[in-house]
């Protein structure tokens, strides 16, 4: 039986304090979680948020990493400096990176192998854009992201991998995939995991959906057995909304 996750990204929001303050009025509110419960503020906010979360459930990941471990990399993060100061999760391949700072499948796969080096468990981004979607290709496009992202990537590894489903054009748009739609796709990419890896990893491994996942739509959406979580945006940045998410992955 997969453990469910739930995982918020902050992306670019919130100062130190009010980061502080946002995961402090978490933490009652999701302390009987029966899933996986993690955070993902700004790198700024990290230590912050770190510090305000010990001994409660939440985990803290970062929304980026770094493929080097050190070097000329100007405003970039490595793993080992993740791992360092308490990151357990890292988002890769959030379709914000790919379309806004150049990230590529081929860059996708060389920060989750990464992560995984360094400790840190990836949680990677697949989804179509609305023309992918019209033009029939959503299984050819998540197939494509999916096994690139994988590539060199043993099965001991893989199986520990947090896979996000993110259809491009349900992303920050309020526009949300229907939960049959969400399950199907899910169900692609997990197929597409057994014939990589066979059914062992297929079955362990989680997917998440991450399309403008909220409360009114969260408990419908988890329900589907392809879904194992979600990747949260904009409800993520409510505590109680949060909250109504996480309680709804039982």
């Amino acid at each position: 039986m997969r453990k469910k996750i739930i995982a918020g990204n902050w992306k670019m929001n919130k100062t130190p304090s009010e980061a502080k303050a946002l995961v402090a009025e978490m933490i009652d509110k999701v302390a009987n979680a029966a899933c996986d419960v993690v955070v993902c503020p700004t790198a700024i906010c990290i230590p912050g948020v770190l510090d305000a979360v010990q001994g409660s459930n939440i985990k803290v990941g970062a929304q980026n990493v770094h493929f080097k471990e050190s070097g000329a990399y100007t405003g970039e993060l490595a793993g080992n400096m993740l791992k360092e100061i308490g990151v357990d999760y890292v988002i890769i391949g959030h379709s914000e990176r790919r379309q806004y700072f150049g990230e590529t499948d081929e860059t996708v796969n060389l920060r989750t192998k990464a992560a995984i080096a360094a400790g840190v468990t990836p949680i990677v981004c697949v989804g179509e854009s609305l023309l992918e979607r019209e033009q029939g290709i959503t299984a050819e496009t998540v197939c494509r992201q999916t096994k690139v992202a994988f590539l060199e990537i043993s099965a001991d590894d893989a199986k520990n991998v947090v896979i996000a489903y993110e259809p491009v054009w349900a992303i920050g748009t309020g526009k949300t995939a229907t939960a049959d739609q969400a399950d199907e796709v899910c169900g692609i990419i997990r197929d597409t995991i057994k014939d990589l890896y066979g059914a062992e990893v297929a079955d362990a491994i989680r997917i998440q959906y991450g399309g403008s996942m909220n409360a009114a739509n969260a408990e419908e959406l988890l329900a589907k057995p392809n879904i194992d979580g979600g990747l949260i945006g904009g409800a993520s940045l409510k505590a109680e909304d949060f909250s109504v998410i996480v309680a709804a992955a039982k």
